[in-house]
């Protein structure tokens, strides 16, 4: 009878794993429902193109939770782990997958590839292996009673005894992240993250201690940015509307708090627009903006939010740069390292009214003078930086800290009183350049010969070659320029521009590398006396803004006729590479492609509205969309750009941009920035589709992608449109579906009726509804009017007449 009803339970189990994923290799002997296995068990992980494999789940009309293999990209290729996943509301139409949030892991350090397998062992140990048997995690329980895996209402992973007893669970293990119900007691704390999508530790924890609370970046000795006193709880528990003296905003629906790569703690419950939104920052109202210790990176001053370098100088001597001028959060670096065999330079800059983030005084400081604490400093070349705190009455007495490491500084009024002094360590390099000094005076007349004859040379070069010059000369003074490389550095960098990458506008793009061995990507614009004015406005534009999803232009070339731009470079190549490319087999998932939309129009809603000059793209296609190693997607390409006043609301150009893209104004030759919402439009759907707006090898009726939407829109059947190559996106054809919308808006064939960037950015958030009362006859611009272009009397047509889709979705 008892083998009877395990196989009973075995033929249950089958059939729910088998109704959830394909993939799942189980042999469980013992199981109960989808939320309990008994052991022993085992699952494979073999799905190649999901993110998520689920292995138990425990659904509700509220809070629901999984457990299984989830993977950082759809393809496996970025890494998988074992952990638990919560979601809202039912599972058992994919909603495991639907804006899940993780929130436990077992191997945030150590990710799997395909293959890896989850083993409940007769031993009563959780293992978590290799394909080739290599340990990754285990639950050290062997040799206890375990008798099976049961995922409880509360997110809890649970191994139980035979008596439903508890013997290992993960509320004990807690990675970033607190459930409801879940304590966080005495040694234990939770880890942030390394960033967003990298899942390994970081170097900033929240842990419960003595004195609270306190959070930390890990140093020698740690360095504390925040602490919540002394509490009156042994432990912290996450309760609805409470976490101990955190007041919270109580929630009928799935809600988890979450300790984040940048230090913030954060409440997060399910929003109505679907996915989880942040309720509130628990830290921030101690802490501040400028408070975390990597705001602004090492040697980084906040300043009102914004990030800077140390601006003191002594004589012409500067001690810091930024490491990424486009990037300040990323921090400073001294100009000459500090050297411990040269201590005899070591010298302070004293930063009166400035402080540092971990400011708090305690244990870690000393009663003294001022000249005390700098030669407490001088004398120990681990020291890098101390703060001293002055006395309300006695100014140079007062508290002194010691720092071993230096991380953000604080230079905010918000943040500071009047009583601080911040000293920074930096290697003096005045001492030994004085033999230099003495060796250019005794050398001056002969310096004075070579200076004239290059100034001679000069003068020839400016007699031959003025029109260069003159836009060298303004490519220097555009405002944050990158570093001016030869041609014959590039020329080695890329070893003779031997490894091509790609066309790019007007030229290709080869693979280089720096000397510290940084791989970048070389534009080489062909053709420069037609494509002087694409190269100057590549330059202008990108070498004066800069965004997370713009691409980043580190150096340029612009030498007689050579012009070059050097870029950051991107690991995964460009979009259309992933949709309709050589990389199309690997189906992207629905989260990367939402993601993806969403950074293009942050991009182009900065380009629009927050540069100091209006920014028009002219020409977004999959081609300029190019993704980094985190998938993070960025504008590319802006040979074509054009940069117009703020006050500026039209342009008249000549049309410019590709086929297939192209806004049915563009026959006007007047246009505005809405030109790009119209190309975005055609481009969101193609990540949505799969497929190229044109596409030669349908039947006619099928070539066009907008005659697809037309059609499918009246019909009311856009689900039809999703691409059906990916299983991710079928389980998200709602979704997809409502996406699809917000590109019809987009490509409204009236210009006044399409949103801006920064309405789109909102839509996609769910902060906006998008318009309903959509024309689906994207093609035809219907104003007709003419209005003055300009103080010479142009005239600007707005065309009436319908515009055949092959007009403006032409073979690319």
């Amino acid at each position: 009878m008892v083998e009877e009803q395990r196989s009973q339970r075995y033929t249950i189990f089958l059939a729910i794993l088998l109704l959830f994923s394909s993939s799942i290799s189980p042999s469980a002997q013992n199981v109960n429902d989808n939320s309990i296995a008994y052991l022993p068990a085992s699952w494979t992980h073999q799905d190649y193109d999901s993110m998520m494999t689920p292995i138990l789940q425990r659904e509700s009309d509220g809070p629901s939770y999984v457990c299984g293999f989830y993977c950082n990209s759809g393809d496996g290729d970025g890494g998988c782990l074992f952990g638990v996943l919560i979601a809202q509301g039912p599972l058992n139409t994919g909603g495991y997958l639907r804006s899940s949030e993780l929130v436990w892991s077992a191997n945030r350090n150590n990710l799997v590839q395909s293959n890896a397998k989850l083993q409940l062992k007769e031993d009563g140990d959780l293992v978590f292996a290799n394909i080739d048997g290599t340990l990754i995690w285990s639950s050290n329980t062997r040799g206890k009673s375990v008798s099976g895996l049961n995922l409880t209402e509360m997110g809890n992973l649970v191994l139980f005894g035979p008596n439903n007893e508890s013997i290992w669970q993960s509320f004990d293990h807690p990675t970033d992240s607190l459930l409801l119900g879940q304590k966080l007691a005495p040694g234990q704390k939770l880890t942030a993250s390394v960033s967003a999508s990298n899942w390994s530790e970081g170097r900033l924890s929240l842990a419960v201690g003595s004195d609270g609370l306190p959070a930390y970046i890990e140093s020698d000795p740690p360095q504390r940015y925040y602490a919540s006193g002394i509490n009156s709880y042994p432990y912290y528990e996450f309760r609805n509307g409470r976490f101990n003296d955190f007041t919270i905003p109580p929630a009928s629906v799935a809600q988890f708090m979450k300790f984040g790569p940048e230090g913030h703690l954060k409440v997060y419950h399910w929003g109505a627009v679907g996915e989880f939104v942040e309720v509130i920052d628990l830290l921030n109202p101690y802490v501040g903006d400028c408070g975390y210790p990597m705001v602004c990176g090492k040697y980084g001053v906040c300043s009102k939010g914004q990030c800077g370098c140390i601006e003191t100088t002594n004589g012409q001597e500067s001690y810091f740069s930024q490491i990424m001028f486009r990037q300040p959060d990323l921090g400073c670096s001294l100009i000459t390292p500090i050297s411990c065999d040269h201590s005899q330079d070591h010298t302070l800059l004293e930063l009166n009214n400035t402080s540092y983030f971990a400011s708090d005084s305690g244990s870690d400081t000393i009663r003294t003078v001022m000249e005390d604490c700098k030669s407490k400093c001088l004398s120990s070349c681990s020291c890098k930086a101390a703060v001293f705190y002055h006395d309300r009455y006695l100014w140079d007495t007062g508290d002194c800290r010691v720092i071993n490491e230096v991380f953000s500084i604080i230079n905010d009024e918000n943040y500071i009183g009047d009583n601080t002094t911040l000293l920074v360590k930096v290697q003096n390099a005045n001492k030994s350049r004085r033999k230099t000094i003495i060796l250019a005076s005794t050398s001056g007349a002969f310096f004075g010969v070579v200076c004239l004859i290059g100034s001679c040379l000069v003068l020839f070069r400016r007699i031959f070659n003025e029109a260069d010059e003159i836009e060298g000369d303004f490519l220097n003074q555009v405002p944050g320029m990158p570093i001016r490389y030869s041609y014959e550095n590039l020329k080695a960098m890329t070893e003779d521009f031997k490894k091509r990458l790609g066309e790019g506008g007007f030229g290709s793009v080869y693979e280089g590398a720096l000397h510290n061995g940084t791989k970048i990507a070389v534009k080489c614009l062909d053709g420069f006396a037609q494509l002087k004015d694409s190269f100057l406005a590549e330059v202008q534009i990108i070498g004066s803004i800069h965004h997370a999803n713009l691409i980043k232009l580190t150096g340029f070339c612009f030498e007689n006729s050579h012009c070059l731009l050097v870029y950051e470079h991107m690991a995964n190549g460009s979009l259309d590479r992933w949709i309709f490319g050589e990389m199309r087999s690997y189906s992207l998932a629905w989260r990367t492609r939402r993601k993806i939309i969403s950074d293009i129009a942050k991009g182009l809603a900065y380009l629009h509205e927050d540069c100091s000059r209006r920014v028009i793209h002219f020409d977004i296609k999959p081609q300029n969309i190019l993704f980094d190693e985190n998938f993070n997607a960025k504008v590319a390409d802006f040979g074509l750009s054009k940069l117009i006043d703020k006050d500026q609301s039209r342009v008249v150009t000549r049309m410019r941009g590709t086929p297939g893209y192209l806004a049915p104004e563009w026959l006007s030759s007047t246009v505005t920035e809405k030109v790009d919402v119209y190309s975005f439009g055609i481009v969101m759907l193609e990540i949505l589709c799969g497929r190229k707006n044109f596409d030669s090898s349908k039947i006619e009726e099928d070539r066009h992608l907008l005659s697809i939407f037309k059609r499918k829109a009246e019909e009311e059947r856009l689900e039809d449109m999703v691409d059906r190559k990916s299983g991710d996106m079928l389980i998200h054809v709602e979704e997809a579906v409502e996406m699809m919308r917000i590109a019809a808006w987009c490509l409204q064939g009236n210009f006044n009726n399409r949103p801006s960037m920064s309405l789109v950015v909102k839509a996609l958030e769910g902060l906006v509804v998008a318009e309903t009362n959509l024309d689906y006859d994207f093609t035809n611009s219907s104003t007709v009017r003419t209005e003055a272009a300009g103080d010479q009397g142009q005239v600007a047509v707005y065309v009436g007449s319908p515009i055949l889709p092959s007009t403006l979705s032409g073979p690319r």
